[in-house]
């Protein structure tokens, strides 16, 4: 297990991915930033015009609260699409760089191969949720948002990256899509049937029975006055995480890689 993280982490510094993903949240944070920046004076807004629109339309209030849950959002709903594309580049990288078979040459269990990547995977999106609750942080004090207190910015942070583990949990069947397609590309498309089905499913009133909607439903995306998603919601993310591993370690432990 010790020599499969090694291994995955020489593949991590010697690419390109890391420093992406780090600078969507920092764009992330950014224009959540703007918002909070054109919200806090309604003339301000009107003078960005339809941007100035598209702020007010998100809900949130210029406040730390209101900026914090605002970055809880921005984790589950974009944070499908960024960690997901994690998952999918450390499962398929393998087959399209045709490196699958000396990979399984070595002398360490597929099993172990699998839940390195996974914890790599875990790693990952945990430092970029607290790069984003950090950023957060950072922008809010330049803002010099109303609302601070020590409490208030340690729950907001700490909703932040439960929200990116809750969402990090629900892209373990993407690990399966890029394996059983052997590459990226059919996983990508999975992916963006999820980040659809989230948002219509949400919309329609049944996203806390659906694991993909959970996460934002659970940052408070619907709204103040809606709750929160009960334990079937948690626990059928939970079975997510849980069925798409074990699913993918069976595959790789099992599926011919002569290819």
């Amino acid at each position: 297990m010790r020599e499969a993280v090694w291994a995955e982490l020489l593949k991590i510094r010697r690419s390109r991915l890391p420093w992406i993903t780090a600078l969507a949240v920092t764009i992330a944070a950014l224009v959540c930033g703007m918002f909070m920046f054109i919200l806090a004076d309604p003339a301000r807004a009107r003078a960005f015009g339809l941007l100035g629109g598209k702020a007010q339309l998100t809900g949130a209030s210029a406040d730390w609260p209101g900026y914090l849950a605002l970055l809880a959002q921005a984790a589950a709903v974009g944070g499908l699409g960024i960690y997901g594309l994690i998952a999918i580049w450390l499962f398929g990288r393998e087959f399209s760089d045709h490196t699958v078979t000396d990979l399984l040459a070595l002398p360490t269990s597929r099993t172990a191969v699998v839940a390195a990547k996974f914890t790599i995977a875990a790693i990952w999106t945990l430092l970029l949720a607290l790069l984003l609750a950090g950023l957060g942080l950072l922008l809010g004090t330049l803002l010099a948002l109303p609302g601070w207190s020590a409490p208030t910015a340690i729950d907001g942070a700490a909703r932040i990256v439960a929200t990116a583990a809750l969402t990090t949990l629900t892209t373990t069947p993407l690990a399966l899509a890029a394996s059983i397609g052997r590459g990226y590309l059919s996983a990508v498309g999975v992916l963006f049937a999820l980040v659809f089905a989230a948002q219509v499913i949400a919309a329609l009133g049944y996203g806390a029975v659906f694991p993909w909607s959970v996460p934002a439903l659970y940052a408070g995306i619907a709204g103040p006055g809606q709750d929160p998603p009960g334990p079937l919601g948690l626990l059928l993310v939970a079975a997510i995480a849980a069925g798409g591993a074990i699913t993918t370690a069976a595959w790789w432990n099992r599926a011919d890689h002569t290819r």
